[in-house]
């Protein structure tokens, strides 16, 4: 596995360097990234200061308890509020970050209004402060739901990542530019497998949708890293794609909890079997640049499209979890599990020769 993308470590290389005397704001910033985000960027960054925009006070509280830091600032607010968010912009913000959204499939499948309001037009407010404010760099964080959407949160995320995408052509002469990460699931990202299989552990019964499901797998750490090296890289309409391991739903168990009973209960109403991060339509405008693979905008109606030097990808490619050409092994689960669940403390160093099999 292409590990360039997660192995930074050090104060002052490259990737944290171009964070310094920055202002950062993350909308979302209380969720599983944006604590990720902050706790990562004050331990190895600069940043002038990083803003919390979210619209929970009490964990926004708890965050302030977390990282008793000067940096770190909070601003009360939603994203489908347009007024806060231009007074939240006019800070003098020089990168924002957009990770507020509904994530979890059955309650967008039920409130699929409510989805749309906050991913959605959601997304559109953030663009058009953005531009109005003059905000230089805003990365907005997608999903592999995104890909051939089979459910309301993900088609409202690849609708918000078209928005993004042509965000760059609203923002016509001005300096403001749009790019977007997509990636698969985050380990310990609230609502996850994880947090429930942990809980689960202790009754002795894991229960699993179907155990020969795959998915996309990193650590906050590596989503953390992996958008920030993006928005090194960022020209304006692109959509960056991590080179990650999958993984099977039935490995993540026995990985942690091998001696439980195992209960099938069927997939859930929109639920892939498999997910994509890149599908055949989009790698023909697309580049591969070792770590990650970077789709071009087909229409870059605003002027030059990004330039990248990476290499073109065969005729018919699709970047799926169930093809992967990279698995991770029971003991290389165990691993990442450890570094997640460690994620307030030092990272612990990869151990030598990481536990990736190839297909």
């Amino acid at each position: 596995m292409a590990r360039d993308h997660v192995g930074y470590r050090e104060l002052g290389t490259e990737l944290w360097q171009n964070l310094k005397d920055r202002s950062i704001l993350v909308t979302g910033g209380t969720g599983s990234f944006g604590t990720g985000f902050v706790a990562t960027v004050l331990r190895w960054a600069e940043p002038k200061r990083i803003i919390v925009l979210s619209r929970d006070e009490l964990k926004q509280h708890e965050m302030r308890q977390r990282f008793p830091s000067p940096r770190l600032g909070f601003f009360l607010g939603d994203v489908r509020d347009r007024d806060r968010l231009y007074r939240a912009f006019k800070a003098d913000v020089d990168i924002v970050i957009h990770a507020a959204a509904l994530k979890q499939v059955p309650s967008c499948e039920y409130n699929p209004f409510e989805a749309v309001k906050t991913n959605v037009l959601g997304a559109q407010n953030v663009i058009d402060a953005a531009i109005d404010c003059g905000v230089p760099k805003v990365m907005a964080i997608s999903t592999d739901k995104a890909v051939n959407p089979v459910n309301i949160y993900g088609a409202t995320k690849l609708c918000a990542e078209k928005l993004f995408v042509q965000g760059n052509a609203y923002a016509g002469g001005r300096a403001t530019r749009f790019s977007c990460v997509r990636y698969g699931n985050v380990l310990g990202s609230r609502g996850s497998f994880l947090p429930q299989l942990m809980k689960q552990k202790v009754q002795g019964k894991i229960l699993i949708t179907d155990p020969r499901m795959t998915r996309f797998w990193m650590t906050t750490r590596q989503a953390v890293e992996f958008v920030v090296s993006s928005i090194n890289l960022m020209q304006g309409g692109e959509v960056f794609v991590p080179k990650v391991p999958s993984m099977r739903l039935e490995d993540l168990v026995s990985a942690l909890a091998p001696d439980c009973e195992t209960i099938v209960t069927g997939s859930r109403p929109g639920e892939k079997l498999h997910e994509i991060l890149l599908a055949e339509e989009e790698s023909r405008h697309a580049v591969d640049l070792g770590d990650r693979y970077v789709i071009l905008p087909e229409h870059a109606t605003w002027g030059q499209p990004p330039d990248f030097p990476g290499k073109k990808l065969p005729e018919g490619f699709v970047y799926n979890s169930d093809s992967n050409t990279q698995w991770l092994t029971i003991e290389g689960l165990q691993w990442l599990i450890a570094e997640e669940l460690d994620l307030a403390d030092v990272f612990p160093p990869e151990p030598a020769g990481f536990p990736v099999e190839p297909n």
